[in-house]
């Protein structure tokens, strides 16, 4: 079963990869992991991708895929596995559906955890993070005993960048961009599926297992 999640910034597909992963007893394969762990080791491939974001540039599909490919290859993947954060682009999933054809598979499911632009803003921008001890909370979610103050450490909460509402707003115009075509691409494919993301994290799961099941 090999599962791609979709879904914008902030939307939760990455809690609901994680999930499944432990339910059905697939690897979540994330493409920063992969990255990281390749980079980390010095692989060759790692090494390309390296030279790449040290100039600031994006990693090329192509090299980006082979990478994919390498994470999969694994005896852990046998069975299947989920993506999540690849693929972005149209370029990147016709990339992966050619790779796959030659080893004669191809992605079952494409799962969109669909939330609408103004929940995401409001859901991010409630976020709030103790840089000291790394705890996190929201204002409306897991609010801080004491307003503005971790509870942890007593150190003083900040708004990451990444959570400020323009940030957010500039992530999901690229998101519309690049990412929402590929809604289309799976569709035509028939592997499709759009669960609401609006609703709390086990009412989401369970539609998802739902779909899978």
């Amino acid at each position: 079963m090999k599962i791609v999640m979709l879904g914008a910034p902030g939307a939760g597909k990455g809690t609901q990869a994680e999930k499944l992963a432990s339910k059905y007893g697939l690897p979540h394969v994330s493409t920063g992991d992969i990255f990281r762990k390749n980079i980390k080791e010095g692989t060759e491939l790692g090494k390309e991708a390296k030279g790449y974001m040290d100039a600031g540039a994006l990693v090329p599909d192509e090299l980006t895929v082979r990478l994919l490919l390498d994470r999969v290859s694994n005896d852990d993947c046998d069975l299947g596995y989920i993506l999540d954060g690849f693929p972005r682009t149209i370029p990147q999933a016709e990339a992966l559906d050619r790779e796959l054809a030659k080893l004669e598979e191809k992605i079952d499911f494409a799962i969109n955890v669909e939330v609408p632009d103004d929940n995401i803003i409001e859901r991010m921008s409630g976020r709030r993070a103790c840089l000291k001890c790394g705890a996190t909370y929201h204002l409306q979610y897991i609010p801080p005993k004491k307003e503005g103050i971790c509870d942890e450490c007593g150190s003083e909460l900040v708004i990451r960048d990444d959570d400020k509402p323009e940030t957010v707003k500039n992530r999901l115009a690229t998101y519309h961009e690049q990412t929402q075509p590929l809604v289309d691409y799976y569709k035509k494919q028939g592997v499709y599926h759009e669960v609401d993301g609006t609703k709390d994290v086990d009412s989401v799961f369970d539609s998802i297992r739902d779909i899978l099941e």
